[in-house]
């Protein structure tokens, strides 16, 4: 098999066969408390390629910017329901929530500011770890995949993203303080484990913004030996193509396909089809 600039196997996943049927989904948790780091962009690009290989993808915005609402071109103040009213108001059924894109197998469940309330809410909430869970219940037979775009803390609303998931993909940049601060998230996600979600796996550690310099060598090697075998094999370069296809309202995948950046994210939803993470 051959091997890249670091000495590491690197294989390529063959592109999957569409679904005849859909469900139940896999809940993936795009985390990392760190800002800046691509959690966004990957939830919508990632989502957007599993879409384009016959899966259905739901993306639930849990960050109060509802940056990933603006990504895939919904005026997030202008929604009558998000997440927040879907946790919180129990005549609600989650299924009005769901905002369907204009992209074929891609939903979203939107958020704005209204979100920040929750992190006060909850605190007082029977089963606060929970409401996430219970809130997307009723949905998951009806996708492939479920994410979950976190908001950049350890909060409340995290841990109930990380109660809600089967597994946790983690971006980091390709830059020298990525790491700061994962080993925290990594503490979150075993409490989360020990205490709440046994089942609770690290799917995988993302690296983004990586650039062909010996600076973002330097932090792949570490980045690689500090997460030994978690590390998904694609990884996604800084691109001024990103933030063309935020402001376009669409995933890179949409709007440039043939773009080197969008290349690598559908090697990444090839890479967790091949891996069974999603089916």
């Amino acid at each position: 098999m051959p091997t890249d600039l670091l000495g590491r196997e690197y294989e390529t996943f063959a592109a999957p066969e569409p679904l005849k049927q859909h469900g139940p989904a896999r809940v993936i948790a795009m985390c990392n408390q760190k800002g800046g780091v691509g959690k966004t962009t990957s939830s919508i690009n990632i989502a957007g390629a599993l879409s384009l290989y016959g899966r259905k993808v739901l993306i639930v915005d849990f960050d109060p910017q509802g940056a990933a609402t603006v990504g895939l071109g919904i005026n997030a103040n202008s929604v009558d329901h998000t997440i927040y009213t879907a946790m919180f108001d129990s005549s609600l059924d989650v299924h009005e929530v769901v905002h369907h894109t204009r992209f074929p197998g891609l939903d979203i469940i939107p958020a704005n500011i209204d979100l920040s309330a929750a992190e006060v809410q909850l605190v007082t909430e029977v089963g606060r770890e929970q409401v996430l869970a219970s809130t997307i219940r009723p949905l998951l037979n009806e996708y492939d995949a479920i994410i979950i775009d976190c908001q950049p803390s350890l909060g409340l609303l995290t841990v109930n993203a990380l109660t809600a998931a089967d597994g946790v993909v983690i971006p980091v940049a390709a830059e020298f303080f990525a790491l700061r601060g994962v080993a925290l998230l990594m503490q979150s996600i075993e409490k989360v484990q020990s205490r709440i979600n046994p089942d609770l796996e690290v799917y995988g550690v993302l690296v983004t913004m990586y650039t062909r310099t010996l600076h973002s060598e330097e932090v792949l090697q570490r980045i690689h030996e500090a997460f030994e075998g978690r590390v998904l094999h694609s990884v996604i370069s800084r691109s001024i193509k990103l933030p063309d296809a935020t402001v376009a309202g669409e995933p890179i995948t949409m709007f440039s396909p043939e773009h080197k950046t969008s290349k690598e994210y559908r090697e990444v939803a090839r890479e967790l089809i091949s891996r069974g993470i999603v089916a």
